[in-house]
């Protein structure tokens, strides 16, 4: 599973409808408004990295109101559990 973060720059008036867009397409496991330098951060998970043509290029970069995305790849996910269990010694 490639999990992919797009961050969305949008015309402003539009960022409720772009996001609303952006989360009724396949892949997108979530979507956020944010501040800073983006308006809108989605989550995508994908089965394979080919599929993210489809979900970015192909699909939230011609919504209209959409200007620009930028994508980042995770490579490794942390959890609480995950972090807990690294400096767990056994001694409890």
């Amino acid at each position: 599973m490639v999990t992919a973060f797009v961050m969305i720059h949008c015309e402003a008036q539009r960022i409720s409808d772009v996001a609303q867009a952006v989360a009724e397409l396949p892949h997108v496991a979530e979507v956020y408004s944010v501040t800073g330098d983006v308006d809108i951060i989605a989550v995508l998970r994908v089965t394979a990295y080919e599929s993210l043509d489809e979900a970015v290029p192909g699909g939230i970069a011609r919504i209209p109101g959409v200007t620009s995305t930028r994508t980042v790849l995770a490579f490794r996910r942390f959890a609480r559990r995950d972090l807990e269990a690294g400096y767990d010694l056994g001694l409890s």
